[in-house]
């Protein structure tokens, strides 16, 4: 098994922290637990030689098993269903009536295996009904992780995912597969555009985001970086935008949002 040195551990946590935010200062055992069967496997005889090749490697393909390993992708169908309940019955009726060229933007800011988009898609298509060709409502999922962006373009899960979500639901917005796993129907799929994305990075976009779902991920930030970030999503969404986080995370005052419940903020108008 390889194990990690003083300087390795704190040229991987400067790496990390500096391009992707995550913050392992104090997770010295989880970052070798998860990367040094790997390297072992991969034929490293040190992290040295690791690193090394992490630097070399114009494939990204390092990289990203890198972040696949150190990120935890816990995720599942209405997780935090208050968020859910609030986004259907609050933010859909005040979008609606606002929104006047029926171009609805939302993003998913940390978007993991695909649950957190295909519910809100589920919850959108419920709520317009059959209005819902008048609206263009495409949303947008990003994560660091390629690896749970292929399994969420997909839309295969076990039958047993979505034990929790309505029955109509499950009659409506998935099709059964073989061997105990579900799919999400093409109507729901095709509304969720994935793409790579790092928090870190300029948020770039046409037109300002209506709602914008960055929830269980600023957790992995210290003070400055989820500073920053908010900032920037602060900037990324239109007047009147919705901001959800998770429900173990918080916005530090003074804050140019509006405080509307716990871990759900709103741009003034």
């Amino acid at each position: 098994m390889v194990k990690i040195n003083d300087q390795e551990f704190a040229y991987l946590v400067g790496y990390l922290k500096e391009n992707f935010g995550i913050n392992l200062t104090q997770k010295r055992v989880l970052l070798d637990g998860r990367m040094s069967t790997y390297l072992a496997q991969q034929g490293y005889q040190s992290y040295t030689e690791y690193i090394q090749a992490l630097k070399a490697d114009k494939t990204g393909k390092e990289l990203q098993n890198l972040l696949n390993r150190v990120t935890t992708n816990h995720t599942y169908f209405m997780r935090e269903p208050e968020h859910f309940e609030y986004f259907g019955k609050v933010v859909l009726p005040y979008l609606e009536q606002t929104v006047k060229d029926r171009d609805l933007r939302i993003w998913c800011a940390a978007s993991s295996s695909g649950e957190e988009p295909y519910t809100l898609a589920m919850i959108l298509h419920d709520y317009f009904g059959h209005k819902v060709p008048e609206w263009d409502k495409v949303l947008l999922a990003t994560d660091i992780s390629q690896k749970v962006l292929d399994i969420a373009k997909q839309g295969i899960y076990p039958e047993e995912a979505i034990a929790k979500i309505p029955d109509q639901w499950k009659r409506k917005y998935f099709r059964a597969l073989p061997g105990g796993k579900v799919q999400v129907v093409d109507a729901i799929r095709s509304q969720v555009v994935y793409r790579i994305f790092n928090l870190m990075d300029p948020i770039r976009y046409k037109k300002p985001y209506h709602v914008i779902f960055c929830r269980n991920v600023m957790i992995y930030f210290d003070t400055p970086t989820k500073a920053a970030v908010v900032e920037k999503l602060y900037d990324a969404l239109a007047p009147g935008g919705y901001l959800f986080i998770g429900h173990t995370e918080a916005i530090a005052r003074p804050t140019r949002f509006h405080y509307i419940m716990p871990s759900v903020y709103q741009k003034g108008v």
